[in-house]
């Protein structure tokens, strides 16, 4: 057992999430600068271009979102089986994924790409967003299966707690993508550009880059996972597998993905100034759950070798603690956004007062209650962690569909507030859905789950060790 693995499941539980969550923070950031410099620049093109791509970002995502359960599947899969100490069992785990991931993701990216018209016209876009909106699209749904690959290589090198060589790839074809956002967008010399369309090719071109250096790592072997040619054989008992536990996490992130859709419909009736400055605190949200989001990786990387060595006490005690540490962290963040939410629009939209306006309100009505994003997040990691994958739907199900849409509806449509009802939508679900999925985990029933017949007979031989150790 290495150095590294001996922390994970016997070491300190807070050197621990620091050692996984500050590299995955930091590639989480780097990873946001996609988002970030694709707004910044298309943000001096004007409201209707911050529209277009406020209105294709759900679609994609939902798109992604369908085939991602079996990626967090292979993720979930890796974890338990390098906790147990099977690393034959996470290379076949790894080549069946990339192998079942790219199968989807082109089968996904073409239906989204021909599908792209008939989605904006049932969103009811504006025509002057509509042009724009498509070749964002066509574009995206054209780079779909190398964000796929790339990103399952992340959860897989996470999975085993890998996260050096991601962070080293992510560094660079950001600084790739901030070169070519202007250059694509706006043009140089002779060269005009491809407006809105140039953030979606700069960001093909990178995302493109960063996959094929991510097959590449893995065939050649020297950082945890060793992918063969062979390997890529198709296993129909574990692809069997993948879709049963992968299911429910595509259900999960399709849910979500599909409120996002839905709560466009609902943004678009008011207009493209309030389109524009939804968009705008979207991206403002995304950036600030940045940490949260990487302390739920940690979690569940850990989380997920500890219930694969047979120790769901540990387990619990992970989650516990970076709940607090979500709930304090984002809660801070939150009254910082508060105090400086126009500056936060205006860095996006500089030259746009309504925009400015709205898009501040829509932040402070929200901000307050970031921390209840951080407990859910950490909650949701470790259900999946632990093979919980139904639960983590239904917390997904439960926040777009029962808690947020309806109460966005409720408030904008047949209240004085309008458009602030929506905002104050974000505030009651996030405190809602966190008091539910802590509530949910404290009950202790996700710790009894166990994958397969083979994980049930590792853990049993583990807490044997365990218990023999004890006794000496």
């Amino acid at each position: 057992m290495t150095d590294t693995q001996h922390l994970f499941l016997h070491g300190s539980i807070a050197k621990a999430l620091l050692k996984l969550g500050i590299p995955i923070i930091l590639i989480n950031i780097l990873q946001s600068a996609y988002q970030l410099t694709d707004a910044f620049w298309v943000g001096r093109l004007g409201a209707d271009q911050v529209a277009a791509v406020s209105v294709s970002m759900p679609v994609t995502f939902l798109v992604i979102a369908i085939g991602s359960g079996l990626a967090m599947a292979g993720a979930i899969l890796s974890a338990q089986y390098m906790g147990a100490g099977l690393q034959d069992k996470v290379n076949h785990v790894a080549a069946q994924t990339m192998l079942m991931v790219t199968v989807t993701a082109t089968v996904l990216g073409l239906i989204g790409y021909f599908l792209s018209p008939y989605f904006l016209v049932l969103l009811g876009v504006e025509q002057a967003v509509y042009g724009d909106a498509l070749k964002f699209m066509h574009v995206s749904f054209i780079g779909v299966v190398f964000v796929f690959i790339y990103a399952m290589f992340q959860a897989l090198m996470r999975g085993i707690g890998q996260t050096k060589i991601p962070l080293i790839i992510v560094s660079g074809t950001v600084l790739l993508n901030f070169a070519l956002d202007p250059l694509l967008i706006f043009g140089w010399g002779r060269f005009s550009g491809f407006g809105v369309m140039g953030a979606a090719l700069a960001t093909l071109i990178t995302q493109s880059l960063a996959a094929l250096i991510g097959v590449w790592v893995f065939l050649r072997g020297r950082h945890g996972i060793q992918l063969k040619l062979s390997s890529f054989k198709p296993d129909w008992q574990y692809m069997k597998q993948a879709f049963l536990l992968g299911a429910p996490g595509s259900v999960e992130l399709s849910a979500r993905a599909f409120g996002l859709i839905i709560m466009s419909f609902l943004v678009a009736s008011f207009g493209t100034y309030t389109l524009a400055s939804y968009g705008v605190g979207s991206n403002i949200l995304q950036m600030v759950m940045i940490p949260a989001m990487g302390l739920s990786m940690a979690v569940s990387t850990l989380v997920g070798q500890n219930m694969g060595a047979g120790n769901p006490k540990r387990a619990a005690q992970i989650t516990r603690l970076a709940c607090i540490w979500g709930l304090t962290g984002l809660s801070l963040v939150g009254g910082i956004a508060y105090l400086f939410a126009e500056y936060l629009v205006a860095f996006f939209i500089p030259d746009d007062p309504s925009v400015i306006k709205c898009g501040a309100e829509f932040i402070r009505k929200m901000c307050l209650t970031w921390g209840g994003i951080g407990v859910q997040l950490c909650v949701v990691a470790t259900f999946r962690a632990s093979g919980n994958m139904l639960n983590a739907m239904i917390v997904s199900l439960l926040a777009q569909c029962v808690i947020q849409f309806p109460a966005a509806y409720i408030l904008s449509k047949h209240t004085a507030l309008g458009p602030q009802g929506i905002w104050y939508s974000f505030a009651l679900t996030n405190v809602l859905v966190a008091l539910i999925t802590y509530a949910w985990f404290s009950t202790g029933r996700w710790q009894r789950t166990k994958l397969t017949e083979e994980d049930k007979d590792i853990a049993k031989v583990t807490q044997e060790t365990l218990i023999e150790e004890g006794n000496h």
